[in-house]
């Protein structure tokens, strides 16, 4: 049998590991961030006739343009924003990967400040681009000038910067990302895939945009609203660099079924965010218990929870796999990261890792 080392394979792609998050039948997964609560039962049935009208035209191409949800997606951001400024993608990845195809490529580079969301690296290298790691505070955070000197002595063609960041759920202020568009030569994104689980009062770099070309704020309907399955990520940015991700996406990438969907999901946003304040509870909920438990949360925006003080991350990861728990164990040496699942899940990863014992 061939393997892969036989193939004629990219030599910058030899050695490479794809992503990979742990699949496992077990009654609890809080591993890859999804939204645990199900669709409100009210939207399905609001989604499945805007379904169905999609069907009876589905031996047609869908509309290329995806009109009609760029103009939901531009009402849901406000910000005074209009469809010619959205775009979007088979999820976010896509939308990430378009901009790394017309922005990055061989022999350019894409800078993200480590840790942080692993596929960044995957999609800069897949495109053929380098990638570049840069430093952070010990608690995480990023201080503008610092942040600035690093992307003006990397000089990168597309810096990726996480808001707040995957895997820590650290904030990161409207400061840091002046700072960084004002060193940058090349584009700025802002991935706000968690925006939603933040305070409520938190700015968004939407406000950044006017006057910022090379800025774009790229978001996702994987988590707060609960479409992971989907796979429905979007972005704003200026209309040209809107018009630059065309010339890279394949013809009609957004299926009719994708596009009906997701704007009936979003034609009913309300009642969909509404899980959200359950799910921060929750989050919340972990950090408090896991300090009470002798463990070191880390603060987060978001909707998982990084925590640390954890002699051996592998131990713990597989006694809580052991007791049908299943968490993430991203890399960070004596970490491990859990998403902020319903109430009875959270009460059993907690309750799973209560009876483990002491962190010590």
């Amino acid at each position: 049998m061939t393997s892969l080392d036989e193939l004629p394979l990219r030599d910058d792609l030899r050695g490479l590991t794809p992503y990979g998050a742990p699949q496992a039948p077990l009654p609890v997964a809080l591993n890859v961030n999804e939204n645990t609560h199900p669709v409100p039962e009210s939207v399905v049935g609001d989604i499945l006739d805007d379904i169905a009208l999609a069907l009876s035209d589905v031996n047609r191409y869908p509309d290329r343009e995806f009109t009609q949800l760029r103009e939901a997606f531009a009402a849901y951001l406000g910000h005074e924003l209009t469809a010619d400024q959205i775009w979007a993608g088979n999820g976010s990845n896509e939308v990430l990967q378009h901009i790394m195809q017309a922005f990055a490529g061989p022999g350019r580079t894409a800078f993200g400040f480590a840790p942080t969301y692993s596929m960044y690296p995957l999609i800069t290298q897949g495109t053929g681009a380098g990638w570049i790691a840069g430093t952070r505070e010990d608690d995480y955070s990023i201080a503008p000038e610092d942040a600035a000197a690093q992307v003006a002595a990397s000089d990168p063609d597309v810096v990726l910067l996480c808001s707040p960041n995957n895997p820590t759920g650290t904030p990161l202020g409207l400061d840091v990302v002046e700072a960084v568009y004002e060193a940058a030569r090349g584009i700025v994104v802002v991935d706000e895939a968690y925006h939603e689980f933040a305070p409520k009062d938190a700015a968004s770099a939407l406000s950044l945009l006017p006057g910022r070309p090379r800025l774009a704020i790229s978001r996702t309907m994987s988590k707060a609203f609960a479409f992971a399955g989907a796979r429905v990520g979007y972005l704003a940015a200026d209309p040209a660099f809107i018009d630059a991700l065309r010339l890279v996406r394949l013809p009609y990438h957004l299926s009719a079924l994708t596009q009906a969907a997701a704007t009936a999901a979003l034609r009913n946003s309300a009642t969909m965010l509404r899980m959200v304040d359950e799910i921060v509870e929750q989050r919340d909920r972990i950090s408090a218990t896991l300090e009470a438990l002798g463990y070191a949360p880390h603060p987060s925006w978001s909707n998982f929870v990084l925590f640390g003080g954890i002699d051996d991350p592998k131990a713990v990861w597989q006694a809580l796999y052991d007791r049908g728990v299943l968490i993430r164990d991203v890399g960070i040496p004596g970490h491990l990261r859990v998403t902020a699942g319903t109430e009875a899940e959270t009460t059993a990863f907690l309750d799973a890792l209560a009876s483990i014992g002491s962190p010590a």
